[in-house]
């Protein structure tokens, strides 16, 4: 509210009733006041608006957010000006009267009538009376559950979908390349983001595992009938007796197979090779034995950045004159500001929209938008809209005819490179040859390694498939349906990327020196961050920095590629944690200070050489189990498991370091694993290895716990690193198998009791139901090495 005269001070008063009317009914708003009367000697004016806020039921709320905020404008910029008018809901002014004549003020809103409803030319019954059904046939499957099942020697999952049925969750595909990635369920639902899965979203994400919404979708129309459905099972509601839906999803494909209406329908879902634009290639067939006229609409809404409430808003949209492409841009959004998403299709364009209301229509939906039921889009493109771009294509098939369309989405650095990405894809002949290009590109990756053993269910899960999904999901894409996170982990990523030593072990060592590169000069490292700014958590957790070298030792072993050693690397800088603080989310500095490859793991190291009372790591606020965050958060608790962990890698770092010369480090690195040893042998509880100690100095994963008696990955990991006898370790393992194994329900259990009602504190753990991801349930990780343990 900007404020120029004494006499607008009743209008104050009155935004200030009206905020706390809000407040009463639930709504929460920020108002702020702008002073710009013009600065006086005793400057009475911002001595009154002062005393105003502190007079009435709101002064509780001064200066708080969802409260009102008083700043004085000759303080202010231009562009700070600008940036809190940009964002402001409404902007309200003193010499505009009262609070009633704003609101009253006429607002001209768009032209959002439905356009003239298109002629039928044929009743709905008429057109059903000639169709010839086709059928969608269904590969044979093995494995199958009953809805789906694997094809194709395991190369594609099929799901078979018949009327309405659905699937009992999303069974998504996570289709990614390192510039660009789409979450495709068997639903149809999609979401697509460029580079950064949370911080740059192009289309929303409801993250709804029970209806599944999507923010994407393609609509075919019969303009003789009036008819309309989709080739995917959604949005649109299907019919008990409405046919067969067969969704294959394979390493980069999604393929959607449907006949409706007499007319045969194939989408192929895919992301180029290495550009970021996605595809949707559409095949329609006419089974029937009249010519048909169809309309085909491409849908999405705009978001343009992470999943804040507004962003949407701060969206503009256009039409490209030279291309006919749905343009969209926003400011709001730090890291990729200035980018330009686009939406494309290759066919005969008779409309296009980038209004969302002018294409659902008013309470509309995307299960019966209201553009189906008329003749062409309204052409509304700009700010301040609800953001969204739908192309219409119109086509004629006659009887038996075949046609392809593409529509492309994605986002470009600027213009031109977008124009260049619709001249390189934008045909169907393109769209064919980068389909190609991405499957050969993955079989490429996916055939480099095949397993044959006894278990056809292990071989075709270990053949492509894992690899498949940590590499476009885990490295690339870094979302899947329920976690789509977008950052960095610096202990998740190393993780994956030894999966790709043999596959691309290119990949693992970009990744090994990315993450080395996210190391603070004291040794500790971020927890997480997003690229590409870098802003993420620095944190207490006791192992994160120490995947750093065990990554690279593993490299090592698998490559050979001792250069890698050599390479500079620089630090970050960031303040301290306070002592009092468990984490802090940075936006570091980097440091003018770099050293080898070699050297930030050295750094690592010795930052995690840790002691505790009982001689093992200190486990600060969690070690590989994050939800055990206030086991050691007081700086006394210690990791038995950390303790393993560490001990394999100061042998690895050990051999590493008399290699090159560095013999006295070498023998200081055995003495610290000789030590280690000791210790961990002490932590023996009888049958299997305790889990640490909690601050107090109390067991964790004893027998004498109520809860949390064992723990696999202590277990595991005591034959894994060879620190202790391995009569010890076959001991710790029979445990395991006696305790965890659960072979009834087929699961490895992380730790059993789980946490629930004991006077035990591990930490926010406990927050998750017993039986339920860490506490308790299968883990993926733990329930691999526990396998490789054995």
């Amino acid at each position: 509210m900007r404020v120029v005269e004494q006499d607008d001070l009743p209008l104050v008063r009155q935004v200030l009733q009206a905020q706390e009317y809000w407040r009463l009914k639930g709504l929460s708003a920020d108002v702020v006041i702008l002073n710009e009367h013009p600065l006086s000697y005793l400057d009475e004016m911002h001595a009154a608006l002062e005393a105003l806020l502190d007079e009435g039921p709101w002064r509780s709320w001064k200066h708080r957010p969802g409260g009102a905020y008083l700043l004085r404008g000759e303080r202010m910029t231009e562009a700070e000006r600008t940036l809190l008018a940009s964002v402001a809901r409404a902007v309200l002014s003193g010499d505009r009267g009262e609070l009633a004549n704003q609101l009253d003020r006429p607002h001209p809103a768009p032209d959002v009538r439905a356009p003239q409803t298109f002629a039928l030319r044929a009743p709905a019954a008429e057109a059903e009376a000639v169709e010839t059904p086709l059928g969608v046939e269904v590969p044979p499957l093995t494995l199958a559950n009953g809805r789906g099942g694997f094809a194709d020697g395991g190369r594609d999952y099929v799901i078979v979908l018949e009327g309405d049925e659905e699937t009992p969750l999303p069974w998504a595909n996570v289709i990614a390349n390192p510039r660009l990635g789409t979450v495709v369920t068997a639903a149809g639902a999609a979401y697509t983001w460029s580079e950064n899965s949370r911080e740059n979203r192009l289309t929303p994400h409801a993250n709804d595992p029970v209806t599944d919404p999507t923010s994407e979708a393609i609509y075919v129309r019969d303009d003789d009938s009036g008819q309309a459905w989709s080739p995917t099972p959604g949005p649109m509601r299907r019919a008990h007796d409405r046919g067969r839906c067969v969704i294959r999803h394979g390493a980069g494909l999604t393929r959607f197979a449907r006949v409706v209406h007499g007319i045969g329908h194939e989408l192929d879902v895919f992301v180029d090779a290495q550009d970021p634009v996605k595809f949707s290639l559409l095949t329609l067939k006419n089974g029937t034995p009249r010519p048909r006229r169809l309309s085909v609409f491409a849908y999405n809404d705009w978001v343009l950045g992470p999943p804040r409430p507004g962003q949407h808003l701060h969206v503009a949209t256009e039409q490209d004159a030279a291309t006919g492409a749905i343009l969209a841009r926003t400011t709001y959004n730090r890291d990729f500001a200035g980018r330009v998403a686009f939406a494309y299709t290759s066919g005969p364009l008779q409309g296009a929209t980038g209004d969302r209301t002018a294409f659902l229509g008013r309470n509309g939906s995307m299960a019966v938008p209201a553009a189906l039921t008329g003749a062409a889009l309204a052409a509304q493109f700009g700010a301040g809209l609800d953001p969204c771009a739908a192309l219409h294509v119109s086509l004629t098939l006659r009887a038996g005819e075949e046609r392809r369309l593409v529509f492309l989405l994605g986002q470009g650095q600027d213009l031109g490179q977008v124009r260049a990405l619709l001249g390189r894809h934008g045909s169907v002949e393109a769209a064919q040859a980068a389909r190609k290009a991405a499957r050969q590109e993955w079989d490429r990756v996916l055939d480099v390694v095949q397993v044959k053993t006894p278990d056809d269910s292990f071989d075709v899960l270990m053949n492509r498939w894992l690899l498949y999904q940590d590499l476009s999901c885990r490295v690339w894409a870094r979302s899947a349906y329920y976690q789509p996170g977008g950052a960095f982990g610096f202990r998740d990523q190393l993780q994956d990327v030894m999966a790709l030593c043999l596959a691309r072990p290119d990949l693992t060592r970009e990744h090994i020196l990315r993450a080395a590169a996210r190391q603070f000069v004291e040794g500790d490292v971020q927890h997480w961050w997003h690229e590409p700014g870098g802003q993420g958590t620095q944190t207490r957790c006791s192992d994160d920095m120490l995947w750093l070298p065990y990554a690279v030792a593993h490299y090592l072993r698998t490559t050979g590629d001792a250069a890698v050693l050599e390479q500079p690397l620089p630090f970050l800088e960031a303040p301290l944690l306070a002592p009092d603080a468990h984490e802090a989310y940075v936006q570091p500095s980097v440091s003018a200070e770099k050293a080898s490859l070699f050297e930030h793991c050295l750094r690592a190291i010795d930052r995690g050489l840790t002691v505790g009372a009982h001689g093992l790591p200190l486990m600060g606020t969690g070690d590989w189990n994050d939800g055990m965050n206030r086991v050691g958060h007081q700086g006394r608790g210690e990791s038995t498991w950390l303790g393993f962990f560490l001990h394999g890698i100061l042998g690895d770092f050990a051999v590493l370091c008399e290699s090159r010369g560095d013999a006295a480090r070498a023998e200081r690195y055995r003495g610290q694993a000789r030590r280690l040893a000791s210790a961990l042998e002490l932590s023996w509880d009888g049958e299997w290895y305790r889990r640490g100690y909690y601050d107090d100095g109390t067991p964790l994963g004893s027998a004498q716990n109520d809860e949390c008696k064992i723990d696999s990955i202590a277990q595991s990991w005591a034959v894994l690193s060879a620190a202790v006898p391995l009569r010890f370790g076959d001991r710790a393992m029979d445990a395991v198998r006696a305790h965890l194994v659960r072979r009834g329900i087929r699961v490895v259990l992380l730790l059993s009791p789980p946490f629930d009602t004991s006077a035990q504190d591990p930490g926010y753990i406990r927050g998750y139901p017993p039986g339920v991801r860490e506490n308790g349930g299968q883990y993926t990780h733990a329930a691999v090495w526990t396998v490789m343990g054995r």
